[in-house]
């Protein structure tokens, strides 16, 4: 059985590895001055949440076992964690001595403009205060760690991501299962019916991404909900639509797509910073509107900076015939996109390419102030950002694509920190250095420097596939790893987008992409941050397992640490076997699963500018029987509370919750522990496992809390889990309250009728071996309209806020 020791959350929080005692001093510089380990040993203050599959801590601490919509009961601590039943409840299930409760959902019209409401899939969340509140008051300033727990803090400005669409919302959305025809939708619980895939719809799902500005004020219940104020606004992924106006294409009169006021393409668009903006948007020009951005969309995570404004990332910006929401992501080697993908709401609105797939700043307080896509950040599938701002010293920040194989960065600014808190700090972002990590088996790391003049040195598909070879004899789609595509480079006859090299082809294509320059694929270097995942590729940056959420310890700005959500291969790419689990090796039933794991990165600079760092893994995604294995999968947001505790979300698939597959069948997973490799297809349907699905195990999405002080130190420790089929994401940690999205309650399976689901699953006890648990699940979800009393109501992505029912000052926990 594995668990995280006190030892080792001490030496992965602050200590030397390999320091064997800690002393009194060694504590109090840990953990702050008078708190030795002997005066943090405070008890747990709530009981953890009781959840489907077994955790050490439920043998040691009592834990709260839901019964229904805030009812439940408290289970004392037994050597035996088993539960041969479970039942999972459609709510948001917290610990008996908190209190969950709405601050806004999807569609809630809380804007001046009465047609104006809010958006769809909410993710990241950012909170800024206002009416002169001050935060910190320290010359470091950790971006994204900026929290106000543990501050009074009564009002402020919160930022909402929406990351994309999906059914209920409509049965048209992308990707909605087939057999969902007839069932209901929720679009008509705003009075919006849209039959047909037209401009309106694909207009209409693009308005319902970006991001929501709403001003939020603490009552005297202690609760945050949404006040008036001329500042609530929509940046969405049509702001600016009006542009088009100025065009000399087809596209001059694509300036709306419906009759209401908000439909009505508006001047609001954004602008572009940095060489891209320079090289591509302004020198090519290829829409006429140079760096002038219709919108932002597809935003998933993101980082608060010191200075007050937010940095929302643009993730799954790519198109394709089956998910039409997006532009196309494949690009000519001048940086501008191949073409429009026919279908696409990109090909309708005229969204070129090469716009998409940013970093965006926000300032919330100042709707004067035009929000910009950075794009020396680079342009891959941003999850989130994380920085260090400290004055004199040049500006840091660390980001992450989240894909298969996608790459973990960092970007050094030219310029250098006045005051964490002067607004001009956002230039900082136009110009400087972007570099994509190289880990080396060793535990050691370099930092290469994604310039045109960067020397071509791909990692090969044998050496990415050894470990997996090594165990199965092949690797999962031949450890594939793309490259750019050019006229005459490894027998190609044409320009643009991927060409995939594997085992199999290494051998003669391999070659044609080694010991050149980048300026022999691209031709500027604007060029290159437009393509930065297939340019990384190409000069040896590592493909790793998606990395979701990257956070800075706040008791030492030089670590670095990393939510690597999932190890599993796929089509874009393949994580090196040699530093990530991406697949299971071993029929063992407690062999380990490629179900994520958390890193933490050390810069051997002591201003984190330098060009070599360390990594070590604290723990492995997977059940707590397994080896490895510490009783969570897919992790992904993470966030530090006022106490430096880590807190941190799952993001399992929705298509294998509680082992049911997504659509009306709601058809059973097949959850087999001796499974090996990633997929293993057969001709029967029942043969095409995916040892992903494991994740069945773990039910919905739920919050851990890891403490660092007191005699729980090191513990998973769940704290919540949301309605089926959701995501919990963005926490935020304000005064005595977690802000926290609840991110596609329901998706892809009915809402009306509710219908009750039951089935066997297999898991892991502690001890390694297998036990069965039956278990019942609702199919879809009416979470939060069955709050309100509507039990046929329609799920709603919604914004929520956490916190004791009893006080306890402005700390959470």
């Amino acid at each position: 059985m594995s668990r995280i020791t006190r030892r080792q959350l001490l030496v992965f929080f602050g200590a030397g590895v390999g320091a064997a005692a800690f002393s009194p001093v060694l504590e109090n510089k840990l953990f702050g001055a008078g708190s030795s380990a002997a005066q943090a040993a405070e008890a747990l203050s709530f009981t953890p949440v009781r959840l489907p599959h077994p955790l050490p801590i439920y043998q040691q601490l009592p834990s709260y076992l839901p019964a229904g919509s805030e009812k439940g009961q408290v289970l004392q601590p037994s050597t035996d964690a088993r539960l041969t039943k479970y039942t999972v409840y459609d709510d948001v299930v917290v610990p008996p001595e908190y209190e969950r409760y709405v601050i806004v959902g999807w569609g809630d019209r809380v804007f001046p403009n009465p047609d104006d409401y809010f958006g769809y899939n909410c993710d990241y969340t950012g909170f800024v205060p206002i009416n002169g509140t001050k935060v910190r008051g320290k010359e470091n300033d950790i971006g994204n760690g900026i929290h106000y727990d543990g501050i009074t803090v009564k009002d402020g400005y919160l930022w909402v991501n929406h990351e994309y669409v999906s059914y209920p919302i409509s049965l048209l959305a992308p990707e909605t299962p087939e057999d969902l025809a007839g069932f209901s939708e929720s679009f008509p619980y705003l009075g919006i019916n849209i039959s047909e895939k037209n401009r309106t719809l694909l207009g209409e799902f693009l308005y319902n991404m970006g991001g929501s500005i709403v001003r939020i004020r603490q009552d005297n219940d202690g609760r945050y909900s949404v006040v008036k104020d001329p500042k609530n606004r929509r940046i969405h992924t049509l702001s600016g639509l009006g542009i088009n106006s100025d065009r000399t294409d087809a596209y001059k009169e694509v300036t709306s797509w419906g009759e209401k006021s908000y439909q009505k393409g508006d001047l609001n668009y954004l602008i572009g910073t940095g060489a891209a903006a320079k090289d591509v948007f302004e020198a090519v020009n290829t829409d006429g509107l140079g760096s002038k951005i219709i919108g932002t969309g597809h935003n998933c995570s993101g980082g608060t900076t010191p200075w007050g404004t937010i940095v929302s990332a643009e993730e799954n910006f790519q198109a394709s015939e089956e998910f039409f929401v997006g532009v196309t992501e494949a690009v000519l080697p001048n940086g501008t996109q191949t073409e429009y993908t026919e279908g696409t709401t990109g090909a309708e609105f005229g969204m070129v390419g090469e716009k998409y797939g940013w970093m965006v700043e926000i300032d919330p307080a100042n709707p004067k102030w035009r929000s910009r896509k950075h794009t020396a950040l680079g342009r891959f599938r941003h999850e989130n950002i994380t920085m260090v701002a400290e004055s004199g010293k040049k500006l840091v920040a660390y980001m992450g694509d989240d894909r298969r194989g996608g790459h973990t960065w960092k970007f050094v600014s030219a310029g250098k920190v006045k005051s964490p808190e002067d607004k001009k700090n956002s230039e900082l972002f136009e110009t400087g250095t972007l570099y994509v990590a190289r880990y080396n088996p060793d535990g050691t790391g370099e930092w290469l420097p994604l310039e045109i003049g960067a020397s071509t040195n791909p990692i090969s598909p044998s050496t990415l596939g050894s470990v997996e070879i090594k165990a199965l004899g092949k690797a999962t789609r031949n450890a594939l790893l793309p490259l750019p595509r050019r006229n005459g480079i490894a027998a190609q006859t044409k320009d643009g987008g991927k060409y995939n090299i594997t085992t199999e082809n290494e051998a003669t294509a391999l070659k044609d992409y080694q010991g050149k320059k980048l300026s022999d694929f691209y031709t500027s270097q604007g060029a290159v941050l437009v393509d930065a995942f297939l340019a990384a590729n190409l000069i040896g940056g590592t493909p790793t397992a998606r990395p979701e959420d990257l956070e800075i310890n706040p008791r030492n700005s030089r670590e670095v640490f990393i939510a690597y959500t999932d190890g599993a291969p796929g089509s874009d790419g393949y994580p090196d076997s040699r530093i990530f689990v991406v697949s299971k090796y071993s029929k063992d039933v407690n062999a380990g699963q490629p179900s994520g794991e958390l890193f933490k990165i050390t810069e051997n600079s002591s201003d984190n500018t330098g060009l070599t760092f360390r990594w070590e893994r604290l723990a492995k995604g997977g059940e707590a029987g397994a080896e490895p294995g510490d009783g969570f999968a897919n992790v992904d947001n993470l966030a530090f509370d006022s106490q430096n505790n880590v807190w941190g979300v799952t993001d399992m698939s929705t298509g294998a919750h509680n082992g049911f597959g997504e659509g009306a069948a709601a058809k059973l997973l097949n959850i087999d522990h001796t499974v090996v490799g990633a997929v293993v297809e057969g001709a029967s349907s029942d043969l095409n496992i995916q040892t992903s699905d494991l994740i069945g195990v773990f039910g919905n999405n739920w919050l851990f809390y890891i403490p660092l002080d007191g005699e729980n130190a090191g513990q998973i420790v769940p704290f919540a889990y949301g309605p089926p089929r959701c995501e919990m994401t963005g926490p935020t940690f304000v005064s005595d309250t977690l802000i926290i999205a609840v991110q596609h309650p329901g998706e892809n399976v009915p809402f009306n009728p509710p219908q009750s689901l039951n089935r066997d699953i297999e898991m892991l006890n502690l001890d390694g071996t297998l036990f069965t648990q039956n278990r019942t699940v609702p199919r879809g979800s009416n979470w939060p309209s069955n709050l309100a009393g509507d039990l046929y109501g329609p799920p709603r992505p919604s914004v929520i806020g956490i916190r004791r029912k009893d006080g306890k000052g402005d700390r959470f926990v």
